[in-house]
């Protein structure tokens, strides 16, 4: 069973070594940021109040998604939560929460795309990666209340990288790119960090 709560401060330890275990399973993804700085990364969104996470039956953090109003800085799940619901639990209370989301993921994460066009995300852009820090080609995807993309019930592939991946298959990074991406100019007021959170890894 998965519940969720407000992350806490004693959670970054965790939050920063799902981050550091996603990028080291794609290798396609670059290696730019140590352990120690991951953990430093998932602190300072926990301190701006962004951060929600996903635990199992004995309390064990099973995801973490950073939402920043209707933007979605990052989406991780733990390879041993993959497929057990925590990526889509966060992802409903998002939506829940907001009428309207967005957040991008590397086009090259294939189980991070499926689940989000699964939960009724479309995709809005396309960029070179110009504008993200690993400079990997990205998507950015939308969500509106009342819109319905085609959902997808065939389990997801986990992993770990962008934004969600399966029935809840996702990855340790669902939005997660999440979480490698460095928000466009538009997409953040706050001074969202350019580093291990900004693109959606593969949730579910």
């Amino acid at each position: 069973m998965i519940a969720l709560r407000p992350a806490r401060s004693t959670d970054a330890g965790k939050l920063g070594e799902m981050i550091t275990r996603a990028v080291a399973a794609h290798d396609w993804k670059p290696v730019l940021h140590t352990g120690a700085e991951d953990i430093a990364h998932a602190g300072r969104l926990i301190d701006r109040g962004w951060v929600t996470v996903a635990v199992d039956a004995d309390d064990r953090v099973a995801g973490f998604l950073a939402r920043e109003g209707g933007y979605i800085h990052a989406l991780f799940v733990a390879p041993q939560a993959q497929g057990k619901g925590a990526g889509t639990a966060l992802i409903a209370q998002a939506k829940r929460d907001c009428d309207r989301l967005e957040l991008w993921t590397f086009q090259a994460n294939r189980g991070a795309r499926r689940f989000y066009e699964r939960e009724g995300f479309a995709e809005a852009e396309r960029s070179d990666g110009a504008r993200n820090e690993e400079g990997l080609p990205d998507i950015r995807f939308t969500w509106a209340a009342g819109q319905d993309a085609v959902r997808d019930t065939a389990p997801g592939e986990a992993g770990a990288g962008n934004a969600a991946a399966g029935p809840d298959a996702a990855p340790s990074d669902p939005a997660g790119d999440p979480a490698d991406r460095a928000p466009t100019p538009a997409a953040s007021s706050a001074t969202a960090p350019s580093g291990p959170a900004g693109a959606t890894e593969t949730p579910e």
